[in-house]
C-alpha cells in the first residue's frame, strides 16, 4: 500500500515538473500549497519584496483585480476567469521588444481550494497588435489613393478579387487571374536568395505584413520594378488571418546602379557564386522556416583537394580559372531553389531547402564526380582536380545554423582523412553554439 502511494506521489511530481503550463494550487486567502517550476519562473520575479507564498500578494502590483475577481465569485466550484491577460512590467527596459503578457485562468475546486494556470502569450498578443496595425494602415492607404494595384487573396494564396488599378498596371483583368494562385501571377527571383511567395505570405501571417521589391512583368512582356506589400486580413477570431491583401506599386528603378550594388553585396566577385554573407543570411531564413514547418533542410560543404599545389604548379591565374569552372559546373547541377556559395578560398557550400540527408548525399556524389571529370586547361597542359565533400541535415532542436555548418565541416574533414575525392554524410553530435 505504501509503495502504491509513493508511486502515485512520484507520478504527480513528474506531471507538475513536466507540465509546460504554470500550475498553482492555493486556498481562499491566496496562500499557495503547490506550485510547479513553470509557474515559479513567471511569478517569483513579480513578488519583489512581497510574500512569495501568497498568489494574490505576488500579483498585487500587476494584477490586483485577481483578488477581487476571486472574492466576488459566489459558487463553491467553477471557473472564476479564463485567459485573463496580465501585462507584466518587471521594471526592465524592453526597448524594441514587446511587453510580456501572461494569460491566467482561475478555477475553484471547492469552498477553500482553487487552482490557477499561467502561460506566456506575449507572441500571440504581439501578433494581434501587428495584424491590427497592418489592417488600419492598409485601410488608410487605399482609402485616399487610387493608383495602387490591389489584389485580394485567400489564406491559401488564391486570387479572389482585384481592383481596376491592377488591370491598368499589369494589363490583366479579373477574369484572367481569378482563381489562380499568386505565384502564377507574380514573380520571385529564388536564385538570388529572395524568399518564395509562400514564405512571404507566412511572414505576413506572422507579423501582420511583409514588404518586398522585385521585377514584375506586364501582359505585354514589359518588365517593371514593383514594390509590393502583403497585408494580413484579420479573421473572425481577431488573430488568425483569413486572407491577405496585396498592394503593388510601379516605381522608378535604376537597373545598372542597383544591379552593380546587388552583385557587390550578394555575390563573389570571382566566381559569381553567392558570397559568405549572403549565404549565411539565406541560411538563417531557411533554418527558421525549417523550425516553423519542419520541411527538410540540408547542407553540403566541400573544398578542393591540394589546391595550394595547383597555385604553386600552374600559377594563380590558373587557380582562379579552376575556382570559376567549379562554380559554373556545380551551379549547373543544382536545382533553382538551391543556393551555391563560395565561403572563401577554395571552400564552397550548397544550401538545399526541402532536401533530406539522403538526397543531399546523392547531389554531393554528382558534384564530386563532375568536379573530378572536369578538364582544366593550363599553359602546361590539361590536368584534373578533386574535392572532398561533407553533408549534414537539420534533425532536431540542436540544428542551428552554426551546428549544421560544424557538422558538415566535420564530415568534410572525415572525407579528407578517408582519402579525399569522396563524400561523407551523417549526423555528428555537435554541441549547440
Amino acid at each position: 500500500m505504501f509503495d502504491e502511494l509513493n508511486s502515485e506521489h512520484e507520478r504527480l511530481l513528474e506531471f507538475l515538473y513536466a507540465c509546460p503550463v504554470g500550475l498553482v494550487e492555493f486556498d481562499a486567502t491566496g496562500t499557495i500549497s503547490i506550485i510547479n517550476p513553470h509557474a515559479m519562473k513567471h511569478l517569483l520575479p513579480l513578488a519583489g519584496d512581497r510574500d512569495p507564498t501568497n498568489l494574490f500578494t505576488m500579483l498585487q502590483e500587476c494584477a490586483p483585480e485577481l483578488r477581487n475577481l476571486f472574492g466576488d465569485y459566489q459558487q463553491d466550484r467553477g471557473p472564476v476567469c479564463e485567459g485573463h491577460r496580465i501585462a507584466v512590467d518587471l521594471g526592465i527596459s524592453r526597448a524594441g521588444r514587446d511587453s510580456k503578457v501572461l494569460a491566467c485562468t482561475l478555477v475553484k475546486l471547492g469552498p477553500t481550494r482553487a487552482v490557477a494556470t499561467f502561460s506566456d502569450i506575449t507572441v500571440q498578443v504581439a501578433q494581434e497588435r501587428r495584424l491590427k496595425q497592418a489592417e488600419t494602415w492598409f485601410a488608410s492607404l487605399i482609402g485616399g489613393v487610387n493608383d495602387y494595384a490591389v489584389l485580394s487573396i485567400t489564406r491559401e494564396g488564391i486570387v479572389d478579387s482585384v481592383n481596376a488599378a491592377f488591370t491598368r498596371q499589369t494589363g490583366r483583368d479579373f477574369a484572367e487571374v481569378a482563381g489562380k494562385s499568386l505565384d502564377a501571377i507574380l514573380n520571385t527571383d529564388s536564385r538570388s536568395g529572395a524568399l518564395s511567395l509562400s514564405n512571404q505570405l507566412r511572414l505576413a501571417e506572422r507579423d501582420g505584413w511583409y514588404l518586398d521589391e522585385s521585377w514584375q512583368q506586364r501582359s505585354t512582356g514589359e518588365t517593371y520594378w514593383c514594390q509590393r506589400l502583403f497585408a494580413a486580413r484579420t479573421g473572425s477570431d481577431g488573430a488568425t488571418p483569413d486572407g491577405f491583401s496585396v498592394v503593388l506599386r510601379d516605381v522608378v528603378h535604376d537597373e545598372s546602379d542597383t544591379s552593380d550594388l546587388r552583385r557587390m553585396l550578394f555575390f563573389d566577385h570571382l566566381t559569381g557564386a553567392a558570397n559568405r554573407t549572403h549565404f549565411l543570411q539565406t541560411f538563417v531564413r531557411e533554418q527558421r522556416r525549417w523550425r516553423d514547418d519542419q520541411q527538410p533542410l540540408s547542407l553540403i560543404m566541400f573544398d578542393l583537394d591540394h589546391f595550394k599545389a595547383v597555385n604553386d604548379t600552374y600559377g594563380h591565374p590558373t587557380g582562379d580559372l579552376v575556382l570559376k569552372q567549379v562554380a559554373r559546373v556545380c551551379t549547373g547541377l543544382l536545382r533553382p531553389g538551391d543556393l551555391f556559395a563560395r565561403l572563401g578560398g577554395e571552400e564552397f557550400a550548397a544550401l538545399l531547402p526541402s532536401s533530406s540527408l539522403e538526397e543531399a548525399t546523392e547531389i554531393a556524389d554528382r558534384l564530386c564526380a563532375a568536379v573530378a571529370a572536369m578538364p582544366i586547361l593550363s599553359p602546361q597542359g590539361i590536368f584534373h582536380i578533386t574535392a572532398s565533400f561533407g553533408c549534414a541535415s537539420a534533425s532536431d532542436e540542436r540544428s542551428t545554423v552554426d551546428v549544421l555548418i560544424a557538422d558538415a565541416d566535420a564530415q568534410l574533414y572525415a572525407a579528407k582523412r578517408a582519402g579525399r575525392n569522396r563524400v561523407h554524410g551523417g549526423l555528428i553530435l555537435t554541441a549547440e553554439i
